[in-house]
């Protein structure tokens, strides 16, 4: 959907919310990029692909959240994945196509998906 009106901006803030709403409190965490540096590079497109792709495979216990910049612009979208026990994984140069091998690979197997990892942290 192309922005076009204050209005439109509205309706795509509340849908986010929704979405978003319905998918706290797992266990597991994905966090988005959503600075205006990670939402210019496609990161509201990679977060509809992550709720997407977890509603098709049933994936309920995964909260999917948001953060602003953190200073890596040149790598947006970003996107971090927390399993309980393991270290935090940032991937980056994130795309609606490298979603589904990163949910596949990293949420539902736990591997990393090494091509796409920018940072780790214990």
């Amino acid at each position: 959907m192309k922005v076009k009106s204050l209005e439109d901006l509205r309706k795509i803030k509340e849908n986010a919310k929704d979405l978003t709403s319905a998918r706290s409190g797992g266990a597991t965490r994905v966090i988005v990029g959503m600075g205006t540096c990670g939402i210019a590079a496609g990161a509201r497109e990679v977060m509809t692909a992550i709720l997407e792709e977890l509603d098709r495979r049933g994936l309920r216990d995964v909260a999917v959240e948001t953060t602003g910049c953190i200073g890596m612009c040149q790598k947006e979208p970003l996107v971090d994945i927390i399993r309980p026990g393991e270290p935090r994984i940032t991937y980056g140069d994130v795309s609606p196509g490298d979603v589904p091998r990163i949910i596949v690979e990293h949420l539902v197997n736990g591997r990393v998906v090494e091509d796409k990892v920018i940072g780790q942290t214990d």
